[in-house]
């Protein structure tokens, strides 16, 4: 079994820049409906949440080591379990990419406090280990 280490960080400012430009659109195009929803909180975006997904996003992708690719933002999901942790789930180009290196599961930390979000992501598996509990239906 083998693992990778994968970090990003990114600054509350970006996320804000974003946010107001063109009424959000960029974010359309990094976060998918269900992670636009809970980084919503009466119709305001929740910075640092955004920050913390996108650092997450950035740091998962870090661990699949695709030069020369673009990072699919996505087929990275970052959504939360029942009691609130951050959960994977990768579906796309992602999940080939995942499958390929024979992960069989990432796991994410989020932290954030301004003026950033930080986001660690670690994965194991063994080559050709079958990472399909990853992919989205």
């Amino acid at each position: 079994m083998s693992g990778r280490v994968g970090i990003d960080l990114v600054p509350f400012g970006r996320v804000r820049e974003m946010a107001e430009r063109e009424n959000g659109l960029a974010l359309t195009r990094m976060l998918s409906e269900e992670e636009m929803r809970i980084s919503h909180t009466a119709g305001s975006p929740d910075i640092a949440g955004i920050a913390g997904r996108l650092a997450a996003k950035e740091a998962v992708f870090k661990l699949f080591r695709a030069r020369g690719q673009t990072l699919p933002w996505l087929g990275i999901e970052i959504l939360k379990d029942d009691g609130g942790w951050p959960v994977v789930r990768l579906g796309g180009r992602a999940a080939e990419l995942a499958s390929s290196a024979g992960f069989q599961r990432i796991e994410v930390s989020i932290t954030h406090d301004e003026p950033c979000a930080v986001a660690v992501a670690f994965c194991a598996g063994a080559p050709g280990a079958d990472a399909g509990r990853l992919t989205s239906a």
